[in-house]
């Protein structure tokens, strides 16, 4: 994470410390928006800055909430993520750092991108 002056251990529960701060990632199917079809606006879980509408949001059938475009450009990280064996694309809120998911090739139109994004890393405010 980006701020060291912020005790994120103190500001966040266990398992979003876990996957915001020290890249972790939540089991599928587990998460608490995975399946949520509310209407509102996914925030970043640490810093609150807003970063996906669920109006961008798909179900990928993958057990996480998947989303084919962020709210705007510049709010989304991108960097080359080689941990465990494989190859992706990590992606962190632009604002503080926080670790949200991995994006891949292979969302629907209009982007055809897939943001793969742990349900603990975000906010829905409806």
């Amino acid at each position: 994470m980006d701020d060291n002056t912020i005790d994120w251990r103190s500001q966040l529960s266990a398992e979003a410390y876990r996957v915001c701060c020290l890249k972790g990632t939540e089991a599928p199917y587990s998460g608490e928006y995975w399946n949520c079809t509310d209407a509102g606006t996914y925030h970043c879980t640490c810093c609150d800055t807003p970063l996906f509408s669920s109006d961008a949001k798909f179900d990928a059938g993958c057990g996480w909430p998947s989303f084919f475009q962020p709210l705007r450009e510049g709010i989304i990280r991108q960097a080359r993520d080689t941990s465990h064996g494989m190859i992706r694309i990590e992606v962190m809120c632009d604002h503080c750092g926080a670790h949200l998911g991995h994006v891949f090739p292979d969302g629907p139109p209009p982007t055809g991108i897939r943001f793969c994004i742990n349900s603990v890393s975000l906010k829905l405010t409806r």
